[in-house]
């Protein structure tokens, strides 16, 4: 390492990296636009030493390793990161930490969601604004409805304890889910993934992402759905088959969908997630909070200077 290392912070959308920490240890460049191709990446950070990547919005495999010799330190916010390669980093010498982050902002941008589509929120603010028709839609009441989730877990869990203050019916189902650990929140235990499809109102994934999930949801599940049934997915989009979402949105199979993830992101501009009527569509939003991003970035600082202290700390490989 250098004596004036120099830090590249990667997929600063919105700009603030900078400000929400002190970098004074290290020559800092946030980089605000996403890269269009690997050699263009490469060629933005190859004399770069450190780098600070958000979530999963830029892969790291092997092969990037590969092309920067000169990375010695990479740093992701969260503690879990499958879009970077751990083991080509460990090859390269390259030390991989990671950073606290919080999970409520996904609790809440999923209720954003749910209730945004069961409203009509974009469609009836939209027409109030541009003086369109007065009151054009009827929403659906969630009360004494079933809600069915897809993965119990932190997030899961919390995003049922809202279900219920609503008046909601909760039900879960995922592979490895008790009966026990489903009544400790307050859920009843699905008789398999098709009943819990079967008799939803509102269906949200909350599973991680991996060989058993990738696909879970493809077009025969789908048609298992009431047509009326909402599907909400703030997790990862592999689990839900994409193609078979569209059709079933394009064809009104489902009432629609609120998502914040997708195959790739950005969304390309010409998506059709874009402009469907029965979809919520927002940007990948549910880390995007204050607090997250003033934890993710000072964390971030941190690790940086433990590194150069010769004690690295959160280390992930």
């Amino acid at each position: 390492m250098s004596t004036d290392p120099r830090c590249a912070v990667l997929d600063d959308y919105q700009g603030v990296a900078l400000g929400l920490a002190d970098w004074a240890r290290v020559r800092t460049t946030s980089f605000r636009e996403p890269f269009t191709s690997t050699d263009e990446l490469v060629a933005a950070i190859y004399d770069y030493e450190i780098v600070v990547a958000m979530r999963e919005r830029t892969p790291f495999p092997a092969e990037l390793f590969d092309q920067l010799p000169n990375l010695r330190l990479f740093v992701t916010t969260g503690m879990s990161n499958a879009a970077i390669d751990l083991e080509a980093a460990r090859a390269h010498g390259v030390t991989v930490c990671g950073t606290g982050g919080g999970w409520t902002s996904t609790v809440e941008l999923t209720w954003a969601l749910l209730l945004g589509l069961a409203r009509h929120l974009v469609p009836e603010a939209t027409a109030l604004r541009a003086g369109g028709p007065w009151q054009h839609t009827v929403g659906t009441d969630l009360h004494g409805r079933t809600l069915g989730l897809l993965g119990l877990g932190r997030i899961g869990s919390q995003v049922a304890a809202v279900g219920r203050a609503f008046g909601m019916d909760v039900v879960a189902w995922s592979q490895n889910l008790t009966r026990e650990r489903a009544d400790r929140a307050g859920a009843r235990l699905a008789s398999g993934l098709d009943g819990l499809l079967a008799e939803s109102d509102v269906i949200s994934v909350h599973l991680v992402l991996g060989d058993r999930t990738r696909g879970l949801v493809g077009a025969r599940e789908l048609a298992l759905m009431k047509p009326t049934a909402y599907l909400i997915n703030t997790s990862r989009a592999a689990i839900v088959d994409q193609s078979a979402l569209a059709a079933a949105l394009r064809g009104g199979r489902i009432a629609g969908a609120g998502l914040d993830v997708f195959d790739k992101e950005p969304l390309p501009a010409g998506h059709e997630f874009r402009t469907l009527p029965n979809v919520l569509a927002t940007p990948h939003l549910g880390y995007v909070s204050d607090r997250n991003y003033a934890m993710f970035f000072r964390e971030a600082v941190d690790d940086i200077g433990a590194f150069l202290d010769g004690s690295p700390i959160r280390v992930l490989a």
